[in-house]
């Protein structure tokens, strides 16, 4: 069970105002939730929906004053230029499909400036804004600086850590030192029981993915690098104090990988009890054949029991 609407039914009147083209249920949906993560982990899954910017462009018409219709229609703005540009790597993506995918990210980040002048403190459009840095290609620094303006207002946003996670990698200007250390900067700094030890995970899952032959065999089965994972989960989502939420299924899923991969399948076991038949697209797509996979290593780990 990949879809998110699936996952976590209570997302399903949110899916089904957006296809209604039902700007105003949409918006009394995020005004019920409680916390930055929920809102950027909705707007997320929001912009996937098709055409949903037609009423999100009426609601900003109706709200203008309102910066959370902006937000998610920036969010959506992105989506359909990184659905332009694709996943390919930079040099088979042509000219004119860079050109059309700039061009939504700069409208967005025309939605999101003007958000954040007006409401500095806005935490789900400085997120948003890391998407836009990235895309628009504007630098280690720039990423770094409007993930500082978010934090100072609402610390550990599980998306936005993310996103400058993957911002910091070498894949996008950074350093594995950086990755890793702000990895490691997210989870001591978050309270036990957080989602942030994940960024631990993720980054050692991104290490992994860009090593070629026997260095990617061998790297996650590294006792130091198993070690690493070992103390991020327990500190995070196997810490007694966790309370699962949405970011939670993506959280044990990075674990997941990350041990699986390795071969430390009676360290997996703990996390695929808690997905179940879960899982977040994000960062099993990385893997070919990635829903075949994660049967094949939940069957391993739960025979570890």
């Amino acid at each position: 069970m990949t879809d998110p609407f699936d996952a976590f039914p209570e997302l399903v009147p949110l899916r089904t105002a957006a296809r209604e083209g039902d700007g105003a249920a949409v918006l009394a949906f995020f005004a019920g939730l409680g916390s930055a993560d929920e809102v950027c982990f909705a707007s997320h899954h929001l912009a996937d929906v098709p055409d949903v910017e037609k009423c999100l462009e009426r609601a900003v018409a109706a709200r203008p004053a309102d910066p959370l219709p902006r937000t998610l229609l920036a969010e959506r703005y992105v989506r359909v230029g990184w659905a332009i540009r694709s996943r390919a790597l930079a040099r088979d993506v042509s000219r004119d499909r860079f050109d059309q995918f700039h061009e939504w990210l700069r409208r967005a980040e025309r939605l999101l400036i003007e958000v954040c002048a007006e409401h500095p403190a806005y935490a789900p459009a400085w997120t948003t804004r890391l998407l836009t840095a990235r895309g628009l290609e504007l630098g280690q620094s720039e990423a770094r600086r409007r993930y500082d303006r978010m934090s100072a207002g609402t610390a550990h946003t599980h998306r936005a850590q993310t996103l400058l996670l993957q911002q910091l990698c070498p894949k996008w200007g950074g350093s594995w030192d950086a990755a890793h250390g702000f990895a490691q900067e997210c989870a001591s700094a978050a309270s036990d029981g957080s989602d942030a030890g994940s960024l631990v995970a993720l980054a050692h899952i991104e290490h992994r993915m860009e090593l070629q032959g026997v260095e990617a065999d061998t790297y996650l089965r590294n006792i130091s690098v198993r070690n690493d994972l070992r103390a991020a989960a327990e500190r995070s989502v196997l810490h007694p104090a966790h309370r699962p939420g949405w970011d939670s299924v993506a959280a044990h899923s990075a674990f997941a990988m990350a041990f699986s991969l390795g071969g430390h399948h009676g360290d997996a076991a703990r996390h695929f009890t808690v997905l179940g038949d879960r899982a977040s697209e994000f960062p099993w797509e990385y893997l070919a054949d990635w829903r075949g996979l994660f049967t094949t290593f939940r069957a391993s780990a739960l025979e570890t029991l």
